[in-house]
């Protein structure tokens, strides 16, 4: 029996606040880079789907002018304006933007770590994999990423910059409640697209089956629905357009639920 084996519970504890503190280290040295370049973070990044210009933008509107119709999207300007109205409001969403950021770009080295810390639970053939976990993982975490940032997030600005109540309002949003809603956008799709590897885990430990998932399908779609409502602005084109890629994902976790069974099936065959 190796060391890792007779580790006990407070011996996992200590390796699992070493994971940790690597992690908050990359994140925190990730960070005072992107705190550096803030004009970049701001003017390009963060402030881009407030411009007119914004890819996003463009596209939905050559796509609708194709079809012969009229878009929202081709704009002439998104009539608001973005103020800081605390003292140290600036300073702060400078400071939790760069440790956002950090995060994003720490986001594979984050993965790496927690596989190291499972790694010694799971079989050889499976540690053997580990580079593709942390790929996959990493991947998908980028993807759900650029699609909040390209799709949500400009979905989001652009209704909700655009509605208004009474033509004697003019929407001044506060820069945290801005950030905010790029945030919640950009982190809720990056979590949204590792759910392939949620249900892999999930699947591994018994917790969920293909059979079940299967079975599921329709309440899924309902939920999948509301998470859509909730993350996008409330108009059918754009919880439609959130949500394709969440079915998607749904199938393919199911897929892959399907290969975990099998093989842990091949493995009790194997040992019988």
């Amino acid at each position: 029996m190796s060391q890792k084996d007779e580790m006990s519970f407070l011996d996992h504890l200590e390796e699992l606040r070493w994971h940790l503190i690597r992690s908050a280290i990359a994140v925190l040295s990730l960070a005072t880079g992107a705190f550096i370049f803030k004009d970049f973070i701001f003017n390009v990044l963060l402030f881009g789907p407030k411009d007119k210009s914004f890819i996003t933008y463009r596209v939905f509107c050559s796509i609708s002018q194709k079809l012969g119709q009229t878009s929202d999207f081709c704009l002439e300007e998104l009539p608001f304006r973005i103020q800081s109205r605390t003292v140290s409001g600036q300073f702060s969403a400078h400071l939790w933007t760069s440790v956002l950021a950090g995060f994003i770009v720490a986001f594979p080295f984050i993965i790496y770590e927690f596989w190291k810390f499972i790694s010694p639970g799971l079989y050889e053939n499976e540690r053997k994999n580990a580079r593709g976990f942390i790929f996959i993982a990493s991947l998908l975490f980028f993807i759900g990423v650029l699609f909040g940032y390209y799709i949500v997030t400009p979905l989001s600005i652009n209704f909700l910059g655009n509605y208004s109540v009474s033509s004697q309002i003019f929407n001044d949003f506060d820069l945290s409640s801005y950030i905010g809603l790029l945030r919640t956008s950009v982190l809720a799709s990056g979590i949204i697209f590792e759910l392939p590897i949620i249900i892999y885990f999930l699947t591994r430990v018994g917790l969920i089956t293909p059979e079940f998932l299967r079975k599921n399908r329709k309440i899924s779609l309902v939920l999948v629905l509301s998470l859509s409502a909730i993350i996008t602005p409330p108009d059918i084109a754009s919880q439609i357009i959130v949500s394709i890629p969440i079915l998607i994902l749904y199938e393919v976790s199911i897929l892959i639920a399907k290969i975990v069974i099998r093989k842990q099936r091949k493995l009790e065959k194997e040992g019988a």
